[in-house]
């Protein structure tokens, strides 16, 4: 019945342009598209014959009602898809992953006009210049007219009546030469208005025109004498001529045409825009367009002009494109450039698409990334029954081989990456022999009396490679400086890999193929290595110390040379004289050859 019924829907349609809606079983819309005959494409879908893809077979098998709307041309075909496209959100249909708001230059509908940066469209008859699709583009051009001009900034009613009752005194920006004072009538609404027709002009793209009235300005005051007023505007000129070298320029009789290419792949599109305005490219944006049922290319870059042009007001006469389109634009010129200037503007076009679609990538590799990372961090914080997740994390070891120059490492990882940059060393100072318990104590003290002083951030987990003594120690650390509360403190002894805590006398043990416990073992282990490289090169330069402490001639920073360059006592008794000489010049080389010889 249900196929009968749209069997009669389509026999109805008629043969002219316009857009149809396809309806599930539960009415909502789930698919939404043009067409210049529309009897035509819709019985396309349904046509046996036809082998359909995959993703439309689907499509077709949930339509269980069809409506359609009549339009006069392709072109109101294509708005009206677009605008039903954004308000239902079909779920079969191209989506648009672009949620951008863009910035506009507002010259304000006022006495003595303010200009400045704006994302909200007001209906109070102030002139709105955009949207541009860079902010940085927006403050550049307004910093370009502020050095320009000496406009006001407050929020002020400088209507006739308030400047006469003195109602608004001279503020800090007039002192700094920022504005003319129009507030206390120091500048007259004629020659504020002549600067905000100058702005227009340049917020326009025409910068020529502002440098041709700007010149006979100048040559009026000259020929006048007046060649400080000259001068001004002469400084004006060459901050415009300035601004305009920095515009990419391509050929001048281009004058108002809108660019578009299209890098697609299997299921992705990435579309750039380009306009251009007297010679000049003054917009660029890219956008990602997701296929839903493997849309042609034809539809994707119809849907994608109607759609960055509506966005971004453009009302250029002519597009520049790789392709025809699906359907024609009225009133708008379209050109496929095979050679010439306009063909080097849709390869630029499509450079830019290309470097959009690798930056795209890029960012989804590494929200991929992020989500196994934010995944880990949960289940570590599960595990160890942790307040919030340990985005930062801190572990100490203790070294002392053979009794002799104790040392601590402290390893920082974040984001369960290490931070090398913030490793840190520790000389052991205030214990005598061995004792890890007294040396991490003190560590962890230095560690986070320093972190406290210089306000940082204080990790959510901090690792003892140790057991039940050495997590009582640190504890010691943390009370004294009142943080117990404030991060999460664990030890992990290394004979069984069992997980202590402060106050618990039964250990925490982790399935051996638990992700937190692989990751808590690579921290200690990073930890322990950090640790006995230093303590390595101490005894080395310890050792090195003591005998070459015997040569006369050899001070601390020629011993600093040879630890260096030779790590140890007996390579460097074995070394010739000319390394030697090499390292610390003939004469201490010398001294250390004859030394080492007798």
């Amino acid at each position: 019945m249900i196929r009968e019924k749209l069997r009669n829907i389509i026999k109805a349609l008629p043969g002219r342009p316009g857009i149809y809606q396809f309806f599930d079983k539960s009415g909502n819309i789930i698919y939404i598209g043009k067409a210049k005959d529309l009897k035509k494409r819709v019985s396309s879908y349904f046509t046996i014959s036809k082998k359909l893809n995959y993703k439309i077979n689907v499509l077709v098998r949930k339509i269980e009602n069809i409506k359609y709307v009549v339009v006069e041309n392709e072109s109101d075909a294509l708005l009206l898809e677009n605008n039903f496209i954004k308000k239902y959100l079909p779920r079969y249909n191209v989506l648009l992953k672009d949620d951008k708001t863009f910035p506009w230059i507002c010259i304000k509908n006022e006495r003595f006009p303010r200009v400045f940066l704006t994302r909200r469209l007001e209906k109070d008859g102030s002139q709105y210049f955009g949207p541009y699709t860079s902010a940085m583009m927006v403050r550049t051009l307004i910093d370009l007219i502020r050095q320009l001009y000496k406009l006001r900034n407050c929020k002020f009613n400088l209507s006739e009546e308030n400047i006469e009752k003195r109602k608004y005194k001279l503020c800090l920006e007039y002192h700094l030469e920022n504005c003319k004072g129009p507030c206390e009538n120091l500048q007259t609404e004629e020659d504020y208005d002549d600067s905000i027709k100058q702005i227009r002009q340049i917020l326009k793209g025409n910068l020529q025109s502002v440098i041709y009235y700007l010149k006979n300005l100048m040559h009026q005051f000259a020929s006048k004498y007046k060649y400080e007023e000259a001068e001004i505007v002469k400084k004006k000129i060459e901050i415009l001529e300035k601004f305009k070298s920095k515009s990419t320029v391509v050929n001048p009789n281009i004058k108002n045409v809108d660019v578009f290419s299209m890098d697609d792949e299997e299921n992705v599109a990435y579309v750039n825009f380009l306009k251009i305005v007297n010679g000049a490219i003054i917009q660029s944006h890219s956008v990602e367009l997701v296929k839903r049922i493997e849309e042609k290319r034809e539809e994707l870059l119809s849907y994608a002009i109607v759609e960055i042009r509506e966005r971004l007001k453009s009302d250029s006469d002519e597009i520049i494109l790789p392709i025809k389109p699906d359907i024609s634009f009225n009133n708008i010129k379209i050109t496929v450039p095979k050679k010439g200037d306009k063909k080097k503007l849709l390869d630029l076009s499509l450079r830019n698409a290309r470097n959009y679609k690798l930056e795209r990538e890029r960012q989804k590799a590494d929200s991929k990334v992020d989500s196994r990372i934010e995944k880990l961090l949960h289940t570590v914080k599960e595990d160890l029954r942790l307040k919030e997740l340990p985005h930062h994390m801190e572990c100490f070891d203790i070294s002392n081989i053979q009794g002799t120059n104790p040392v601590a490492s402290c390893v920082v990882f974040r984001n369960t990456k290490p931070s090398k940059k913030e490793y840190r060393h520790f000389i052991i100072k205030t214990v005598k022999g061995i004792n890890d318990f007294a040396s991490i104590e003190e560590v962890v003290y230095r560690r986070f009396k320093r972190l406290i002083e210089d306000e940082e951030s204080l990790p959510q987990l901090v690792i003892i490679d140790g057991g039940k003594g050495q997590l009582s120690s640190a504890l010691k650390s943390l009370r004294s400086l009142n943080i117990e509360d404030k991060l999460r403190l664990i030890g992990i002894a290394k004979r069984l890999e069992e997980i202590y805590f402060p106050g618990d006398s039964v250990a925490l043990y982790l399935n051996k193929n638990s992700q937190s416990l692989k990751l808590i073992q690579t921290i200690r282990n990073e930890a322990h290595r950090f640790g006995i490289t230093f303590h390595r090169s101490r005894r080395i330069k310890s050792a090195l110390d003591s005998e070459l402490n015997n040569i006369p001639g050899v001070g601390d920073r020629t011993m600093q040379k040879l630890i260096e360059k030779f790590g140890s006592i007996n390579s460097l008794k074995k070394t010739d004289l000319g390394q030697l000489i090499k390292v610390v010049g003939e004469k201490k080389a010398r001294i250390l050859f004859d030394f080492f010889r007798e």
